[in-house]
């Protein structure tokens, strides 16, 4: 059986692995020409291309501390509650990622006579 510690920190991945997604069809913001940008999280990045998305960004961001206490096995780092409450949420996001992203299907002409 899963620990509260392994559950949460999956159910971060996941909505972690959801927003790679977002930013991946939506693309990066351009970076300034200045000069080189710092490296930002996902949950940075999110709200700038997917404004519709920036309170579900925040909430997981407030979370990346107690992942990587939960991930480096600290005993009871979160407990049942917390890991099944951020279970539910990264559901919830990741059906509304779904919803947003769903791609129409392509219709091709059919092919017909070719032009005299």
């Amino acid at each position: 059986m899963e620990t509260a510690n392994e559950r949460y920190s999956l159910a971060h991945l996941a909505a972690l692995r959801t927003a790679a997604a977002v930013l991946a069809v939506r693309g990066r913001p351009e970076p300034t020409p200045r000069r080189r940008q710092r490296i930002r999280s996902a949950w940075e990045v999110l709200p700038e291309v997917a404004p519709e998305l920036a309170e579900w960004s925040a909430m997981f961001a407030a979370g990346a501390r107690l992942r990587a206490r939960a991930e480096a096995g600290i005993r009871d780092a979160v407990d049942a509650q917390e890991a099944a409450d951020l279970l539910r949420a990264a559901g919830m996001f990741t059906r509304i990622v779904e919803r947003m992203l769903v791609v129409q299907p392509l219709i091709r002409p059919q092919p017909g006579p070719e032009p005299r």
